[in-house]
């Protein structure tokens, strides 16, 4: 099979292209992003396959779900798979200021994103993060009801520790995982991803290209916005910065025997890591897209894959993924 065969995820054999496209880019956290340009986008990402959209419902506070809904009008509804995150609680400034994942709370934001999508159904739906106040049996068996009523059809998880996952899945089986998984970011390899596969889930992975840092096109002297996820992102700040970037180089190298970009070379990393691993791309522009697609023409050798372990092996980068109040809110991340 190739990288271009579709994947399935989760017990009920949910398929989906091997690439899913990241929307949240084109509303929030990454600066200034151009509605045009976003929509085209994926409307290219559709043409060219692609059948899996995440979105969140706090991505630019419901922005995103409208630009998603504006994309999709004229298009097959059944063709596409829209996957929401919900339950981060958004302050008028931006700023993040709580998690609401209790029955009541589900159910409320599922009706507006409903609404905001224009849908019936939303094909896989998920807490963004664990609620720590809330048992994740409460949670999801609110989500199996809607299940039931014909307004979800799959039921995902976001960060969530091994854990977490087998006690979500004694209530409703799970479809998939979405969760960070890159060359330098690869904690679920010790107990989360033996977990999934223990129990059928598939990890739809996103950060594939650590937001933009293995892209192969960042640069020292960038300068990033205020509102920018970055400018607060240890990965990118002062010598973790020049640490991970001369990772970077080293990907580069294989990249150009290979014929290949660092951003492919990466994502095909990626890609390699299991037929139940479909990684998110956030392209914003159709140009990156195009770039990402070109992923699944590059095989990796057990050669190329031995020489990318040595170049960036388990643990290389310098900086946490998330900053101290970014990484207190990951179950995944427990001890």
């Amino acid at each position: 099979m190739t990288n271009q065969s579709k994947r399935s995820l989760g017990p009920s054999g949910f398929e989906v292209f091997p690439l899913g496209l990241g929307c949240m880019g084109m509303s929030d956290l990454y600066g200034h992003s151009d509605e045009v340009e976003s929509i085209a986008t994926i409307h290219a990402a559709l043409d060219a396959g692609v059948t899996l959209l995440d979105t969140g419902d706090f991505y630019g506070m419901g922005h995103n779900e409208m630009l998603i809904r504006d994309a999709l009008r004229g298009r097959n509804r059944e063709q596409v798979a829209i996957s929401v995150k919900f339950g981060v609680l958004r302050a008028p400034n931006g700023g993040v200021v709580g998690l609401d994942a209790r029955p009541a709370a589900v159910k409320n934001f599922l009706a507006y994103t409903l609404k905001r999508l224009g849908t019936e159904y939303i094909d896989i739906y998920r807490p963004a993060r664990v609620d720590p106040t809330v048992p994740i049996e409460d949670t999801v068996g609110a989500m199996a009801e809607m299940v039931k009523a014909g307004y979800v059809r799959h039921i995902g998880l976001s960060e969530a520790g091994a854990e977490t996952l087998r006690r979500a899945h004694a209530v409703h089986p799970i479809t998939d995982l979405q969760i960070e998984y890159s060359l330098i970011s690869r904690g679920i390899e010790s107990e989360i991803l033996p977990t999934c596969r223990t129990l059928g889930i598939g990890v739809t992975a996103y950060g594939v290209l650590s937001r933009g840092l293995l892209s192969g096109h960042w640069t020292k002297d960038r300068v990033l916005g205020a509102h920018d996820f970055r400018s607060t992102s240890p990965r990118f700040m002062g010598e973790n910065l020049d640490h991970n970037l001369a990772l970077v180089e080293a990907i580069r190298a294989l990249a150009e025997q290979k014929g290949a970009s660092v951003a492919q070379i990466a994502i095909a990393w990626v890609l390699s890591r299991g037929r139940d691993v479909v990684p998110l791309v956030g392209a914003r522009q159709r140009s990156r897209l195009v770039e990402a697609l070109g992923a699944l023409q590059v095989e990796l050798t057990a050669d190329d894959l031995a020489h990318l372990e040595q170049a960036v092996p388990l643990g290389a980068a310098a900086g946490e993924r998330y900053n101290m109040h970014g990484m207190a809110a990951l179950d995944s991340e427990r001890k």
